[in-house]
């Protein structure tokens, strides 16, 4: 007898830190659909992102308020001009959740960029409150990350991005960064690199942040969608729009479970990964987590 294994297409979007100058461009020049959509994206977050996206610098490009929305325009148009991408499951990675939730029609393209802009103004303003930071952390177990940074209880630091094996990117307050980067090389860390960002995202202290948008959302039109999303808070599979509203409100201040969500993907039926936006990175972790495919 022939046993039938469910073979599905996966479509993944990636989040801060794809974005280059030029992104998009040859999209906008090439695509009528793809024009129009630059040009209400313009309009909506009144000012024109396409010209610092086509031809910015990479510190104009590295500004929150323009850095989510490029992202996610760059993935969400080249996902929309593209009728044969059919997802049998979507996930994104941080910012790149909102993404998905467009490709699988939980959010319209201009509810989905409202919230980016929405989300990326009260980061910048949580990150302003709070001077914080992340940092990567390189050749450790899970478990011998999370232990250490569970040691240091007079400063915030948690567990931010499980991105694959052995890559788990920390999150917190300037001290409590410096100090656990300190423990984890003494712990046997290849690694542990403070990155160049805004400050604690996926950390508590983004919780000023995730007030504000949790207004944006619990305001805006959640439909069901055609296919299941697997959620950054528990890396589980939703169609419930109540669910994955509630799930996108606790983004802020949990940790993304991308690890966790790809092994979920792969034992759900997953196939192929196809990569949406600008960079590769995704596609790169998902070779780690899952070698076999």
């Amino acid at each position: 007898m022939f046993k039938y294994y469910s073979m599905k297409h996966a479509f993944i979007f990636p989040g801060q830190g794809a974005q280059f100058s030029g992104m998009g461009k040859n999209l906008y020049e090439e695509h009528a659909q793809a024009k129009e959509l630059f040009e209400q994206a313009n309009e909506i977050l009144g000012f024109r992102i396409t010209d610092v996206m086509f031809s910015g610098t990479d510190e104009e490009l590295k500004q929150t308020k323009v850095t989510q929305p490029a992202v996610f325009l760059h993935s969400v148009v080249q996902f929309l001009c593209n009728p044969e991408y059919r997802p049998d499951m979507v996930a994104g990675h941080s910012l790149g959740e909102f993404s998905a939730l467009v490709a699988n029609k939980t959010l319209a393209f201009a509810d989905g960029l409202r919230l980016v802009a929405q989300r990326a103004a009260a980061m910048q303003r949580a990150c302003e409150m709070n001077p914080s930071t992340m940092a990567a952390v390189l050749g450790l177990e899970d478990a011998v990350v999370e232990q250490v940074c569970a040691t240091i209880t007079d400063e915030v630091v948690v567990a931010a991005n499980y991105n694959c094996p052995g890559q788990l990117v920390i999150s917190g307050s300037n001290a409590g960064i410096a100090l656990a980067c300190e423990k984890l090389k003494a712990a046997g860390a290849k690694r542990a690199l403070v990155l160049q960002v805004g400050g604690a995202f996926h950390s508590p202290l983004m919780a000023p942040a995730q007030e504000e948008l949790q207004a944006a959302i619990e305001a805006t039109q959640f439909n069901t969608p055609v296919c299941p999303v697997y959620q950054n808070v528990d890396a589980l599979p939703y169609t419930d729009p109540a669910h994955i509203r509630q799930n996108l409100i606790k983004q802020l201040t949990a940790p993304v479970r991308w690890t966790q969500s790809v092994k979920n993907m792969v034992a759900d039926g997953a196939t192929q990964f196809t990569e949406v936006g600008p960079g590769n990175v995704l596609q790169g972790l998902v070779k780690k987590i899952a070698p076999g495919l």
